[in-house]
């Protein structure tokens, strides 16, 4: 076991928490790194002793949000206290939507509001450029274009990634300078966003085969 603080991927009771910690295992060896630094936790208390945490989640906005709530909001604390003090995080797919407001998936179920805006769904009947039906949920592969170039140096300049989603954030004032990568589907959103040493993506890096090896590389090199 190493000796280093962990990178903590929090365990909220929803999605695909083994294959995240695989992949970050992959990364940190491809690095140099000890794979053996990762491991998964639901106790505040491993959050608050971890180097990194890593959100991932599939599933419902409203039962993400009930478990970081859940007694006195334990976990929602923990996390926001290391959000505060700037250590690293990659929220992916729920892990992103739940630093916003709030989501039109669960009508009164609040997120961590580390960003201003909500999670929206993508409206019914969109098509693409030539006129063909786009499907919800958005699933496959798509580009990923960054917004700066800060944000190309982990995101990559037009990389694709895999997507499974119905629902997208939707930044208001004044987190608009959160937004770091777009992608098309019937229109632009956000598909990633980034303050500081948080990072947080729409798309699956451990799906996302080489272009999120390299995503989760470039976020364990910077790790202390």
């Amino acid at each position: 076991m190493s000796d280093q603080a962990p990178i903590v991927v929090v365990d909220v009771g929803l999605g695909n928490l083994r294959s995240v910690e695989r992949a970050l295992r992959a990364a940190l060896v491809a690095e140099g790194m000890a794979p053996e630094r990762v491991r998964c936790a639901s106790d505040p208390g491993a959050l608050r002793e971890a180097a990194a945490l890593v959100m991932p989640g599939q599933g419902a906005f409203g039962d993400c949000a009930t478990a970081l709530h859940r007694h006195g909001g334990a976990l929602a604390k923990a996390v926001g206290a290391h959000l505060a003090d700037d250590r690293p995080y990659l929220g992916i797919c729920l892990g992103l939507q739940v630093l916003f407001e709030s989501s039109e998936e669960a009508g009164g179920a609040h997120g961590l509001g580390v960003f201003r805006g909500s999670v929206r769904r993508f409206r019914d009947g969109m098509t693409d450029a030539r006129g063909a039906r786009l499907k919800v949920p958005h699933m496959g592969w798509n580009q990923v274009l960054p917004t700066e170039d800060s944000a190309a140096a982990w995101l990559g300049r037009a990389h694709w990634y895999y997507f499974v989603h119905s629902y997208f954030v939707a930044p208001e004032e004044p987190s608009l300078g959160c937004v770091a990568g777009e992608t098309d589907h019937g229109g632009r959103f956000v598909s990633a966003v980034a303050r500081g040493r948080l990072w947080a993506v729409q798309f699956h890096p451990e799906k996302s085969q080489a272009a999120g090896i390299g995503l989760l590389r470039a976020f364990v090199r910077g790790l202390p």
